[in-house]
């Protein structure tokens, strides 16, 4: 067995390669200096970020357009707190990602020494699992078991710390000696991916008597690459889909049984299907409160299959009839398999389906058209972006009115197209995650769709893009508000618009972005959002940013207010009234 004398600094890259690193995301500082000296030969590329928010959002880019882990590496103290969004962001989106932080030396640990904070200490909640390294010895260990903990089972963020002292060069502590053989220790650790036939059994029995059922779909079909048995399973039962808001593209939406996005900003035919089933299959999903509604007003007449690698899911908002604990594409698949060998039923489902028809029919997505004289239909911007871009276009957004939009008015049709923030909702997150997409596909279209509120919080990352060329293209949705905070004063808090807006004229967004190397057009008029897309598609050597200059009155419809139930969904003006 081959050995050989090293420095823990040069053993973590060393590691990080062994386990097919081929990009990072990061900025250097005092304590984890000592690791970016032997990123000079290493076949990493690193790419150095603007603030370390974006070097972890750029790593979630990564990941959710990939499935591979992304990894970010940044400095002790303020880094570390800073990347801590993107972690707490990572952990509830289910996405696989490796982040390490320099740490101040062993010794001086408890000390209040320059740049020191308890790293995971804070971030012990928001992570799958994290690592305090006390012995260069055992960084290559730790490194391949922070790669195997983020990927495996249900996929999530791990932090590694790592004090100075046991990666610097000129410190007796960091000799150490590197192994091929590296084995990892993870007593307890053993996530099941394997089904129980009784489970599969009971949930096709309940699957054949249903009369109502839809398939309720949640990113963890992505997660377990189990995007073509999901279609399988549709197709044989003829069963309806509907594709959370972490799932779009799991199900294309041009097929016929896909019936949209549920949630509190999904659409009429997918809320209600749900509302209305006897039956929900939920495949990688966890009954969100924006999905459920108002909990025990949710779904009163259907019984539950569930499904979810993470056992903690199963029962925690929703009580199954049955729980299927293991990976979603082994459950899909033997579910298939005892659907062929014994059918899938005799239900006569007609009534089901002319109803969900009738409310595909009744109840589309619809805004009013625009009028002379008015600002831009963000709507129609994202029509537009969609019609003007290839199928497989990634497509990123922030958080707010812009992203809701952007789910319901793109027609996704391939899987790893959509990457958003679900679960922490954080703003600022597109531009960085749409980065880190580029980056994973440098020959794929990119576009981030931002709302002017989440530009101003990381539109500086464009710096990066630019120094970096990482070509993104960024439509700006820009109404001078925080537009989904505007919303609610406006529905909930009788207009009382406090402290949402922003100002209509500070920054210049066209020359923010020209300074920052970027390609820059300012749009106000309907004729011309189609040119300026189609000029924006053809720039390739540089970033786009076009602010869309849009209508603040703008809603995001159908809306089902916070505390209420699914079955209270407000629909757009020009469909209330409508029988449902």
């Amino acid at each position: 067995m081959a050995t050989e004398q090293m420095d823990g600094g040069r053993a973590l890259i060393r590691a990080l390669e062994e386990e097919g690193v081929e990009v990072m995301f990061g900025l250097p500082g005092g304590a984890i200096l000592p690791v970016y000296d032997p990123i000079i030969d290493s076949s990493i590329r690193h790419i150095l970020v603007r603030h370390e928010q974006g070097a972890g959002h750029m790593a979630e880019g990564y990941a959710q357009a990939t499935g591979r882990p992304g990894v970010a590496m940044v400095t002790s103290g303020p880094a570390a707190t800073n990347i801590v969004t993107p972690l707490c962001d990572a952990y509830l989106d289910s996405i696989p990602m490796v982040v390490i932080t320099g740490q101040v030396p062993y010794p001086a640990i408890g000390t209040d020494a320059f740049q020191e904070c308890d790293t995971t200490g804070i971030t012990q909640s928001i992570t799958k699992h994290n690592f305090l390294v006390t012995e260069a010895q055992d960084i290559p260990r730790t490194i391949k078991e922070a790669f195997h903990i983020a990927t495996t089972g249900r996929p999530g963020p791990v932090l590694v710390d790592v004090p100075k002292d046991i990666v610097d060069p000129g410190n007796p502590r960091s000799a150490m000696t590197w192994t091929d053989d590296i084995q990892i220790d993870l007593p307890g650790y053993h996530p099941e991916v394997e089904v129980d036939p009784e489970g599969i059994r009971a949930a096709a029995d309940l699957l054949r008597g249903a009369e109502r059922p839809v398939l309720y779909v949640g990113g963890g079909i992505l997660k377990a690459r189990a995007v073509e048995a999901l279609r399988e399973l549709a197709e044989l039962t003829g069963i309806g889909v509907v594709t959370t808001l972490m799932a779009r593209g799991a199900f294309p939406d041009s097929h016929e049984l896909c019936l949209g996005m549920p949630g509190m900003h999904g659409n009429f035919t997918a809320v209600t299907a749900m509302q209305e089933s006897d039956l929900l299959v939920a495949l990688g999903a966890r009954f969100d409160d924006r999905v459920t509604g108002k909990l025990d007003g949710f779904a009163p007449d259907a019984k539950v299959v569930h499904v979810d690698i993470d056992p903690a899911e199963l029962g925690k908002v929703r009580r199954p009839d049955v729980a299927i604990r293991g990976d979603v594409r082994v459950a899909i698949e033997a579910l298939v398999v005892e659907l062929l060998a014994n059918g899938t039923g005799d239900v006569d489902r007609g009534a089901w389906r002319s109803r969900i028809s009738g409310w595909q029919e009744r109840f589309p997505l619809v805004y009013e058209p625009w009028v002379p004289g008015e600002a831009l239909k963000p709507q129609h911007v994202i029509e537009c972006l969609r019609d003007a871009t290839p199928d497989d276009t990634i497509v990123s957004s922030g958080v707010g009115q812009h992203q809701m939009w952007a789910s319901q008015y793109w027609k996704f049709d391939h899987p790893y197209t959509w990457i958003n923030s679900g679960g922490l909702g954080t703003m600022g997150f597109s531009i960085p995650a749409a980065i880190g997409a580029k980056v994973a596909h440098p020959d794929r279209m990119v576009w981030a769709v931002d709302g002017d509120g989440c530009f101003q919080m990381t539109g500086q990352e464009l710096v990066t893009a630019t120094v970096e060329n990482i070509p993104i293209k960024v439509a700006l949705l820009n109404n001078s508000y925080l537009g989904m905070v505007r919303q609610w004063q406006e529905m909930f808090y009788e207009e009382r618009y406090s402290e949402v807006f922003l100002s209509k004229d500070v920054p210049d967004y066209r020359m923010w972005a020209e300074s920052m190397g970027c390609e820059a057009m300012r749009v106000d008029d309907p004729d011309e959002v189609e040119g300026a897309i189609a000029k924006a598609n053809e720039v390739d050597d540089r970033p786009v940013v076009i602010d869309f200059r849009v209508a603040a009155e703008e809603k995001v419809y159908p809306m089902v207010p916070s505390g209420a139930s699914n079955s209270e969904l407000v629909v757009p003006p020009s469909q209330q009234g409508q029988p449902r």
